[in-house]
């Protein structure tokens, strides 16, 4: 990916060959700038890759689509709309074809319940907490039905207690669903926790994949049992390596 600046040419990323199987939970992550967004939004269709090509159960990525959804930081919820309609809204525009008007009510209604958020379906989103929705933002993106959930540090605002709590509501739902799901964390443990597999980024500019870890911890997954796993620590272990390396030797990234 090469970005064109009043400087000239940025070339943030480099070379990037990555497969993902279906159902698999996929972290990405690295220092700042190493252009782990820049990579989430590509494949989200919402940035065109400059060369190369994306492929989704054979197809090519050109686009933004339904069969991808997108989770940010920030929430992005339309503040005149309720929980309700947020979700519903996302849910007359992709699924208006195959379902009627009463089976999208159920399913906007069974969104939220997934998430936890079925007693405040009248609220808006200035009545509810940062955590609250965030959960109203993954119940809209889980009620497009996408064949990727892509997440972009969707839990980093947020205190850390609420954090393990959406942290453990995440994983319900994947084990539940058998999403493939794709997300950008800073947060080493985070990564660990979730991951099948951990793709660590190399410091830009050019930055490309250094190591992947795998994650060979059995789910469902429990973080107080966790602790003193061997394979957690490796896994914690080789990540932190991996990044204090690149942030003492920069220029080996």
């Amino acid at each position: 990916m090469v970005f064109d600046t009043a400087k000239g040419s940025f070339t943030a990323l480099v070379d990037v060959n990555l497969k993902v199987a279906r159902g698999e939970v996929i972290s990405i992550i690295g220092h700042s700038g190493c252009g782990k967004s820049t990579l989430l939004n590509i494949v989200a269709g919402l940035t065109r890759n400059t060369s190369g090509v994306l492929l989704l159960d054979g197809k090519e990525i050109d686009s933004p689509g339904p069969d991808r959804a997108v989770v940010f930081q920030n929430h992005s919820l339309l503040p005149w709309l309720s929980v309700y309609g947020n979700v519903k809204l996302a849910v007359d525009k992709v699924l208006s074809a195959r379902m009627d008007r009463r089976q999208r009510h159920d399913w906007t209604v069974h969104n939220l319940e997934l998430v936890g958020m079925g007693h405040a379906l009248d609220k808006r989103p200035h009545e509810i907490s940062g955590g609250m929705k965030q959960r109203v933002g993954i119940a809209r993106a889980l009620a497009m039905e996408p064949k990727v959930l892509l997440m972009d540090e969707p839990f980093g605002a947020l205190d850390a207690l609420t954090r393990a709590t959406l942290q453990d509501t995440l994983m319900d739902i994947q084990a539940k669903l058998g999403n493939t799901v794709i997300i950008i964390t800073h947060d080493v443990d985070e990564a660990v926790l979730l991951s099948d597999r951990i793709v660590m980024m190399t410091n830009g500019p050019s930055a490309r994949i250094g190591e992947i870890c795998e994650v060979a911890l059995p789910r469902p997954r429990r973080r107080l049992e966790l602790t003193e796993n061997p394979e957690y620590l490796r896994a914690r272990g080789a990540v932190m390596r991996f990044l204090y390396e690149r942030q003492r030797h920069p220029k080996a990234a």
